[in-house]
């Protein structure tokens, strides 16, 4: 592909924490971009990025960097730490008087958490899945279990990773034999009992206090229905990583402060369109109640299927229409591992499309009455999709793409009417066809 040959240098990732200091970066050559994940007392507060020359970048040159991009958030959390702003950050780390009140809030969400499931789907990928179920030996919250949803395996080789997994992890493992990422995400709603159903991917690393976080939204925010945190790359390796997180990143239309969408909030966000601050399905936790009540995730969606993608925005789109909640915790974070191959992320972004498309099908199969909304939302959506200069939703990202990438979403766009209507005949058969 063109835009792999012409792309632009490399990256490297770098998560620090203010608290304890700021290192120096290196560089493997001069032009790599660094992305640098910046927290403040385990507090994620923002992602920076710069250019890194031949010898990299010092302390004091990525402390000033992070001030250019960070101050009015920093600030903000000096204030709350009762410490003095100067506009200068200390290379050797930080001691405030006492915690920041983030930090001292944790026994709080510890103490009062519920029950959590974390199901982790997951289709012939053993040795990513025992990255996945590493990290979760590390986190801090004690009312966790995990429950492994090995869908249409061709072999055992899933199993064995989980029964390993299983001496350091409160860990059952089930087959959905039914093919499909939405068939073993039902299947994980019926062999949990737990309040909270947590889902991450089997390509990602779960930040050690992830649990815990995504546990803060549902006690802080008690009417939460829903919570999905911040997905940040593991790597920047290759050109397509990189136009992977540009294109859909934490910074796309999300960033680190908490946003709540409610009823309250229907004018500024409509459920159904634009669709990125929602959250996504590699790192979202659902009241099992609130999965009940939206019929659960459509089958016709979603890996696995002919529309690829999607179950997911589906599943927040049907909870937001029937009047829930959903918390956007920044502070959970998992490190997804974004796809390295050009010809890889061509066919993931016209499987993008076709999952954009399905998802307003299903919208209009599964909740006829939201049909007006998706007629009045058409034009601006249209035009979102389908010109270089995009608006709210798009903010400006059709003119960043490749012509490749643009090219692939739109093919899946006009296929999805099609291949939804596919995977529905599909979704019937296989729900007459007995479990063994």
């Amino acid at each position: 592909m063109s835009f792999v040959e012409d792309a632009r240098p490399v990256g490297v990732v770098t998560d620090l924490d203010l608290a304890e200091g700021i290192p120096s970066l290196s560089a493997p050559r001069a032009g790599v971009t660094a992305f640098v994940l910046v927290r403040f007392f385990t507090e994620p507060v923002g992602v920076v990025t710069a250019t890194l020359g031949s010898d990299g970048m010092s302390a004091a040159e990525l402390a000033r960097t992070i001030v250019r991009d960070l101050e009015s958030a920093l600030r903000a959390k000096y204030d709350a730490a009762g410490l003095a702003w100067t506009g200068d950050i200390p290379l050797d780390g930080l001691t405030p008087a006492q915690p920041p009140e983030f930090v001292r809030s944790r026994d709080d969400v510890l103490r009062r958490g519920l029950e959590m499931t974390v199901a982790i789907c997951t289709h012939n990928r053993p040795e990513s899945l025992r990255y996945t179920l590493e990290s979760l030996t590390t986190q801090q919250y004690d009312r966790l279990s995990v429950l492994v949803v090995d869908n249409a395996p061709s072999d055992d080789r899933s199993r064995m990773v989980a029964s390993a997994a299983a001496s350091k992890l409160d860990l059952r493992y089930v087959v959905e034999p039914r093919p499909g990422l939405s068939w073993a995400r039902n299947r994980a709603i019926e062999q949990t009992h737990s309040e909270i159903i947590a889902w991450v991917d089997d390509d990602e690393e779960c930040d050690r206090w992830w649990a815990t976080e995504i546990a803060r939204a549902f006690v802080e925010v008690p009417e939460a229905e829903a919570v999905t945190g911040a997905v940040v790359p593991s790597e920047l390796e290759t050109p397509s990583q990189m136009w992977f997180e540009e294109h859909g990143g934490v910074r796309r239309g999300r960033g680190f402060q908490r946003m709540v969408f409610s009823p309250d909030t229907r004018r500024e966000q409509s459920p159904l369109y634009p669709r990125p601050p929602f959250g996504k399905g590699a790192n979202m936790a659902f009241r099992r109640s609130a999965l009940d009540r939206i019929g659960r995730f459509d089958c016709a969606l979603g890996a696995g299927t002919v529309t690829r993608t999607a179950e997911d925005t589906a599943a927040f789109s049907a909870l937001l229409l029937d009047g829930g909640t959903i918390v956007y915790q920044p502070s959970a974070i998992v490190h997804h591992r974004h796809r390295r191959d050009g010809d890889v992320l061509t066919d993931l972004m016209r499987g993008h499309g076709r999952g954009l498309g399905a998802f307003y099908m299903s919208m209009l199969m599964r909740r006829p009455g939201c049909a007006a909304e998706v007629l009045r939302l058409a034009p601006m959506a249209m035009r979102d999709m389908f010109s270089r200069s995009g608006t709210t939703r798009t903010e400006n990202q059709n003119a960043s793409l490749p012509a490749e990438l643009r090219r692939a979403h739109r093919l899946g766009l006009v296929e999805s009417p099609f291949v939804y209507a596919k995977a529905r005949a599909r979704a019937r058969r296989l729900r007459r066809k007995p479990i063994g």
